[in-house]
């Protein structure tokens, strides 16, 4: 098994973390590291970190951040394994095998220098499992069918690209997807993660499309079907919050064509 880091970071949300920490415990193969980046403003996670009884393999920090792109890289600095992972706090993996799987794909994919895979999310309040390969071509898509919560990199491709870039509030990780056009990747045609919705990406729908058009023009300049792509998402962002719009999402789903 490849030695994988898995990094939390966390804000406030005790319970959230919880969860994901026994998601991280259950796995059949253990992380070779997990480590929390806890940037909270109260005192909570650090009590019971500090108080409960952990893992030998989980390590954590608790002290302020200049936001998610900030915390991002303070665990990816402090890891050391060979392959990193992003599992935020209130995310779980999809079973108790993600980890192995991971590691038999980099295993099989010899050449892929990261990986993704589908995700389990509720989209217009139904149950989905989305995911498609990355494709750098539909780039000007942002987000839609490669989930960052999915990401597995080697510790080399962030040398390589850099870290989250501070700037960014919501779209850092869509500022990384662009910078990994050009890195080999491979697939895995399985749910990895379980999404909490709740966070800021989803919550902030529409600023975060304005920053994920910021990000694409300032990688690839202008481009009328990025405009257009980003439009229909907005003009489908109003719809669902409709009873037609859900309705028709709901006839989508029933058709097995939620993954489009």
């Amino acid at each position: 098994m490849c030695r994988i880091s898995v990094v939390t970071i966390c804000f406030n949300n005790l319970e959230e973390l919880k969860k994901t920490c026994t998601s991280v415990d259950e796995q059949h193969e253990l992380p070779f590291e997990h480590l929390i980046i806890d940037g909270s403003k109260t005192d909570d996670i650090a009590q019971w970190l500090n108080s409960s009884s952990q893992p030998v393999y989980r390590k954590w920090i608790s002290e302020p951040d200049k936001g998610i792109a900030d915390a991002f890289n303070k665990g990816i600095q402090r890891s050391t394994g060979e392959v990193i992972h992003l599992l935020n706090a209130a995310d779980v993996y999809a079973s108790d095998d993600v980890l192995k799987e991971v590691s038999d794909a980099f295993t099989h994919h010899p050449n892929a220098q990261w990986l993704s895979g589908k995700i389990r999310m509720i989209r217009v309040g139904k149950k989905v499992v989305v995911g498609k390969p990355f494709d750098p071509k539909k780039l000007y898509r942002g987000m839609r069918s490669v989930s960052h919560p999915t990401w597995f990199l080697k510790r080399s491709v962030y040398q390589q690209v850099g870290n989250y870039d501070l700037r960014y509030k919501i779209a850092m990780d869509y500022d990384m997807m662009c910078r990994l056009k050009n890195v080999k990747a491979a697939f895995i045609n399985l749910p990895l993660v379980v999404f909490d919705d709740s966070g800021v990406s989803t919550q902030n729908y529409l600023d975060a499309l304005s920053e994920t058009r910021q990000v694409y023009i300032s990688h690839f300049g202008y481009s009328l079907k990025m405009e257009i792509w980003h439009l229909r998402l907005k003009l489908l962002h109003l719809l669902q919050r409709t009873s037609l719009g859900r309705n028709l999402f709901a006839l989508k789903r029933f058709l097995g064509l939620e993954n489009m």
